[in-house]
């Protein structure tokens, strides 16, 4: 007799329930602070007559971010308060940004920048912890067959919580002091904090490392174990080069908009036009798409796409300040940039065991961000040696890998031959 796969629940049930809810409001704390960082204080510092060299020394501060699971075993392993191990951690780093995110107005950054910095740093270091303790929630919250459309749910509530210091702020900033701007920019943390109050604590949060040792050691050995040393190998290596092509492409995209004659003001009228949102369309329809596809195919379909993509730079340098061309190569990358990321986290999220959830997927995050500090390096010698056209090419190039490790780490039939077990 044949066995059949679970069916796969509908669309509309899948995206209409509160679990997804809950992953809007994840994403959306989860993306404020990051974009503080990265858009209003660099704004900030700007408009104060900063240069450029201290603010591009800002980047540093990026480093709990890529380090965040040194400390995420401390997470899996402790609870404080009565609102349990995720909720406690989630209110405690949330209520942490809320109290310190304002006193960036108290400092004056002709004088205090060292002060500015060190502050951007104890931002970022409760940012990337809320980051730990909101994807292990996460993870535990979501189904299995939900794990796709969660997550890009939750990828693009955290784009869009870029809104918010990219564009309201900024226009704030131009009616109030800078103080004002932080305090308000900070309120917005308000959502994700009564959105840890009101939900409740995942039953699967409640198994716990039973020593720090544990919390330390056995993330890693239980990875080890369940698939091997060398398909150990090959999943992180998939980590590091899935996104590593998209990653570099992307390092100098305004730099190379300038460079092909484009105004400032039509890069950030086009860029956040025809970026944001088929970037967010291309998340969410990755995540409904993935309910019939399964994590497996999504990966290699959307990462397709994400890398055919790349060549659309490449084609713009044969089109200088076409802004059509501007506009198509723009949305078209964030399309695939979209639909890619939403693979990526979903696998991300089902390659964690639900033991060791904070340490594991803080370990497979920073891997997968490492190619950012890495691009960041060496994209510019790359483009000074190359040129633009042939940089893009080899951006493209470099995506091939990834690619070629999905047969090993994500075969085409895998999520269905799952399924199949799963129902005998």
């Amino acid at each position: 007799m044949e066995v059949q796969a679970p069916a796969h629940p509908g669309w509309r049930t899948a995206l209409f329930n509160r679990r997804m809810l809950i992953c809007v409001f994840t994403g959306f704390s989860s993306g404020l602070p990051l974009y503080i960082l990265f858009t209003l204080v660099p704004a900030w510092l700007r408009s104060e007559h900063v240069d450029l060299t201290m603010i591009g020394l800002f980047a540093l501060i990026q480093f709990p971010y890529n380090w965040k699971f040194l400390w995420s075993p401390l997470l899996d392993r402790y609870a404080f308060s009565g609102l349990g191990r995720r909720r406690g951690w989630m209110l405690a780093s949330q209520l942490a940004l809320l109290v310190i995110l304002p006193f960036f107005g108290a400092f004056n950054p002709a004088f205090d920048r060292w002060s500015i910095a060190m502050l951007g740093l104890c931002v970022a270091f409760f940012s990337a912890t809320q980051d730990i303790v909101l994807d292990a929630y996460r993870r535990e919250l979501l189904l299995e067959s939900e794990l796709g459309l969660g997550n890009s749910i939750h990828v693009n509530a955290y784009r869009i919580a870029g809104l918010v210091p990219g564009s309201l702020s900024l226009v704030l900033a131009d009616h109030m002091a800078w103080g004002s701007v932080f305090f308000i920019t900070a309120l917005f943390m308000l959502p994700g904090i009564a959105m840890t109050l009101l939900v409740s604590e995942p039953a699967i949060a409640g198994t716990r490392p039973r020593t720090l040792r544990d919390a330390v050691v056995e993330p890693f050995r239980e990875f080890i174990d369940r698939a091997g040393w060398r398909p150990a190998l090959f999943v992180l290596a998939f980590l590091v080069l899935y996104k590593l092509g998209d990653s570099m492409a992307t390092a100098l995209a305004t730099p190379f908009y300038l460079d092909m004659g484009f105004s400032k003001s039509e890069i950030g009228l086009i860029a956040k036009n025809a970026g944001l949102w088929p970037s967010v369309a291309g998340g969410l329809l990755g995540g409904i798409w993935m309910l019939k596809l399964g994590i497996n195919r999504a990966l290699w379909l959307f990462g397709a796409v994400q890398l055919v993509s790349i060549l659309g730079f490449a084609l713009l340098t044969l089109f200088p300040q076409d802004r059509v061309m501007l506009a198509l190569t723009i949305g078209f990358e964030a399309l695939g940039v979209g639909l890619g990321t939403a693979a990526f986290v979903a696998y991300i999220a089902r390659t964690t065991h639900p033991a060791y959830t904070a340490t594991q997927f803080a370990l497979f995050t920073s891997l997968a961000t490492a190619p950012r500090v890495m691009a960041n390096s060496i994209t510019g010698w790359m483009v000074e040696q190359t040129g633009w056209f042939n940089f893009f090419l080899i951006c493209t190039l470099l995506a091939v890998p990834g690619m070629l490790l999905l047969p090993r780490i994500a075969p085409w039939n895998g999520d269905r031959m799952k399924a199949e077990v799963a129902g005998s």
